[in-house]
């Protein structure tokens, strides 16, 4: 589990690329701090294991379904990428949940300036802007970000200058891809709410919410939930 706040900026040093897969090794400095083998560390969004780890680096393995989801297959040697070690109980949650398992990517349409800020409008698919909510969360190669605008093809984030310093948004120009994560919170929601989820025999409405097939809004209603 992650908080969106990226600790530092890392560097590609290596990609080894199997038949579907890939090793990448990262220049790192901060993450490395108190980090052991098997240990997670969140890659441009996306969560991966620790495997290899030396004084100023570290390697993790990629297998397809992570390239396939994610922009991680189009990193080369040189690129830089965000980096953020799992949430340690007792953190501070500076940003929201996440989870780096990334829904899908987008890709930036444009970058407008607006005083100290930059706008970023970024296009994705249905399955992903279905949850993205104006004034909610959502996790841009591992950042967490607040929703400022949403359209029927694209949404748009407006970022401070100190994330675009710390982080590898910066290096990102109109065209490139990303990572995106959907709030997860908003994931559940929606997945109880199609009744394809059931609530547990024994709890207080449990055996009613379970016969309709799930939640429903009459449910929700009912125990004063609206």
């Amino acid at each position: 589990m992650f908080t969106g706040i990226v600790e530092e900026k890392g560097e590609i040093l290596s990609i080894e690329r199997g038949s579907a897969s890939a090793i990448l090794t990262i220049r790192a400095d901060v993450v490395l701090s108190g980090t052991r083998v098997g240990d997670s560390i969140a890659v441009n969004g996306v969560c991966l294991t620790v495997t290899r780890l030396s004084k100023d680096r570290f390697s993790a393995d990629v297998m397809a379904e992570t390239l396939r989801r994610s922009s991680l297959g189009e990193l080369s040697p040189g690129s830089c990428v965000n980096l953020e070690r799992a949430l340690a109980l007792g953190d501070r949650l500076g940003g929201h949940l996440v989870s780096g398992h990334i829904d899908g990517t987008g890709k930036i349409l444009s970058l407008r300036q607006e005083d100290n800020a930059v706008w970023y409008r970024i296009s994705a698919g249905p399955e992903i802007l279905r949850l993205i909510v104006e004034k909610g969360s959502v996790a841009i190669d591992g950042i967490s970000l607040t929703v400022a605008a949403v359209h029927p093809d694209s949404f748009e984030v407006s970022v401070i200058p100190h994330t675009r310093d710390v982080t590898a948004l910066s290096e990102k120009k109109a065209g490139a891809s990303v990572n995106l994560e959907n709030d997860m919170i908003g994931k559940y929601v929606e997945r109880l709410l199609q009744g394809t989820g059931s609530v547990a025999a024994g709890t207080s409405g449990g055996s009613k919410a379970a016969s309709s097939g799930g939640l429903t809004m009459e449910f929700l209603a009912e125990h004063g939930m609206l």
